[in-house]
């Protein structure tokens, strides 16, 4: 809210009220002094056009919202922080469904996740692809509706051979009104840590060697 310095002096205020108000900002209780003040010493001939008066307290009225609406959105960005952090914490030793292209196959866990269909398809594939990509094992899952369909790998290739542990890559393509598809894919992995992060960063769930990903891109919890 602009002040001007020269009407508060002719008000009969001192020098030190207005080095006071120029080293703050002006709250209620000073526009309120002001206001008072300004009404007490103003000219009865002249009395203070309705106006500016109603302009001065829309300005403070905004100010005033402004700092009160500042205060609520804080205290509530912070419960959701902890409400967050809270829920995180709960998924120590869970697993998580969560958007991605690659998954772990334990020695005790199979390799196991999702493809999102958006329209039926008269044929789905999922391709598990080594690291120097080469197809190890195709899961054919057939004719499927649209929505989510689950997929599991234990560990046993196309050559009969069980593959070794790791990170391998997934490759999904579904057969949509007669066109090869790449279908989006969801893997699960067990979350090792929690990390809170801060305000820029947001909280993170640690998947071991399957990396970290952001909280709220969680689908699934088993």
């Amino acid at each position: 809210m602009a002040i001007n310095f020269d009407t508060i002096q002719d008000l009969g205020l001192s020098r030190s009220v207005v080095d006071e108000t120029k080293s703050k900002s002006l709250g209620q209780d000073e526009f309120l002094m002001l206001m008072t003040t300004q009404m007490t010493h103003q000219d009865p001939t002249k009395p203070m056009e309705n106006g500016d008066f109603l302009a001065q307290m829309a300005q403070f009225g905004t100010v005033e919202g402004i700092n009160d609406l500042k205060d609520s959105f804080a205290a509530f960005a912070s419960s959701m922080t902890s409400n967050q952090a809270l829920d995180a914490a709960y998924l120590l030793g869970r697993s998580v469904e969560f958007p991605g292209d690659s998954a772990m196959l334990e020695l005790s866990k199979p390799l196991s996740g999702s493809v999102e269909l958006e329209s039926a398809a008269s044929q789905v594939t999922v391709n598990i692809v080594a690291s120097n990509g080469e197809v190890v094992k195709t899961l054919n899952l057939g004719v499927q509706s649209a929505g989510g369909v689950k997929f599991e790998w234990d560990g046993l290739m196309d050559d009969g051979n069980y593959a070794a542990p790791g990170l391998y890559k997934i490759d999904a393509q579904g057969l949509i009104g007669g066109s090869n598809t790449s279908l989006a894919t969801f893997v699960n992995a067990t979350v090792q840590s929690v990390d809170l992060g801060g305000a820029q960063k947001g909280i993170q769930l640690d998947l071991g060697q399957s990396g970290k990903i952001d909280f709220n891109k969680v689908k699934q919890i088993s």
